[in-house]
This record gives C-alpha cells, sequence and structure tokens, in this order.
C-alpha cells in the first residue's frame, strides 16, 4: 500500500519509531549514529534504515552516519511535526481524558483546546486541566468558530458514525477514532483508528503460538 508520493505504509508507520529513537539518543547527549549502531537498538536492519531514509533524501555522510539531532529535526518534519495541530477530544471519559491529557501531545506540538460529551456537568469534578467541556449539542458551531485540525472520538460506535459528517462541515480532516467502529469518511479526509481490543486480542495469539 503506498501513499501519494509512493512512499509504502510500512515505511511511514516506522517513521515515528525512528523520531522515538532518535530523540532518546538526544536525550543521552549522542550527537552522531551509523545506521549499524541504530540498527542494534531498533532490532531494524541496517540497510533496511539506509533504504527508509533514502526515499526522503537519505540525511547521512559516508564515514560519519547520521547526525541525531538533524535527522530528529527532519524526521519531524516528514511526519508534519514542525507545525501546531488544535485537537478537539469527543467524549469525556476515562478514555477520552486520559489520551486528552497525556502531556506527550503538548511537546509536539498537539494541543486539545476542547471536550464534547453529551453530559458534560458530570465531568467537571477532580478536573486536573483547564480545558473546557462543553455539550456535544454545541459541536457543530464549536467548529465554525474555530480551527480544529483533529477530532479525537471516543464515543459508542453508533455515535461515532454519527459524528462525522458534522466534523466533515466543520472543516475537521483528521480524525483519530478509538470506538470500536471503522469509519466511512471522505476522500479528502483521514482516520486513524486504534481498536484497543483487536491489540490485545493479538497479544493474545502471540502468547498462545
Amino acid at each position: 500500500m503506498l501513499d501519494n508520493k509512493g512512499i509504502s505504509k510500512a515505511v511511514i508507520n516506522r517513521m515515528p519509531r525512528y523520531y522515538r529513537y532518535l530523540g532518546s539518543l538526544m536525550e543521552q547527549g549522542i550527537v552522531r549514529i551509523s545506521s549499524a549502531d541504530l540498527s542494534r537498538q531498533m532490532n531494524v536492519t541496517a540497510s533496511q534504515i539506509r533504504q527508509d531514509l533514502n526515499l526522503f533524501g537519505g540525511f547521512g555522510q559516508q564515514g560519519y552516519g547520521y547526525n541525531v539531532g538533524h535527522l530528529y529535526t527532519e524526521i519531524g518534519k516528514i511526519l508534519g511535526l514542525d507545525r501546531e495541530y488544535h485537537l478537539i477530544v469527543i467524549g469525556a471519559g476515562r478514555l477520552a481524558r486520559a489520551v486528552g491529557s497525556y502531556v506527550g501531545f503538548q511537546k509536539r506540538g498537539f494541543r486539545v483546546k476542547a471536550y464534547f460529551d453529551r453530559n458534560p456537568e458530570k465531568h467537571t469534578l477532580n478536573r486536573e486541566d483547564e480545558v473546557p467541556i462543553h455539550s456535544l449539542d454545541e459541536l457543530e458551531s464549536y467548529l465554525k468558530d474555530n480551527r480544529i485540525d483533529i477530532a479525537v472520538i471516543a464515543v459508542p460506535a453508533e455515535a461515532a458514525r454519527l459524528l462525522v459528517p458534522v466534523l466533515d462541515r466543520g472543516g475537521v480532516r483528521g480524525i483519530w477514532n478509538f470506538a470500536h467502529t471503522d469509519l466511512d469518511v471522505p476522500a479528502y479526509m483521514t482516520v486513524q483508528s486504534v481498536h484497543l481490543s483487536e491489540s490485545l486480542m493479538q497479544l493474545s495469539y502471540k502468547l498462545n503460538h
């Protein structure tokens, strides 16, 4: 499966992992690394690393390897992390709040601007952040007045499917879907689904085989 630049899905899926490992190397004060050394840390072959990075320009120097800080920055650009994204979280239950309050998002430019829930009043106690919780009935008007790039959906499947037209009309082009359903969206919208039960079943399979 290729994206519109001819990059395979497998390569795209590896880029965040490179970014994470390079970030860890920077925290350790490591300035440069060879593809062989990176290979040993990531359990990816050195040739695979070079092939992946060459699709985006290479970034390495013969006899030197990769400058860790430079490669980290360039992969961040490839992943679109050189800009800020405005997010809303639809749902205000435990999963939604855990996702919305994860501090790693803020560090990478993902700003949670608001939560939406059918019963916002029941979520006002024991709050640890200042992000407002709105009634779901206010979603359409909110989207008219605010630029939102990504909607995080953490509601039941039926409700999630009904949200897609509202988000589309509001100019949202990215959906991070935690609902237990596959969403049908227009071609110009992008969905990344996280099905927690499927991940757990994959783990179960590996434990038993």
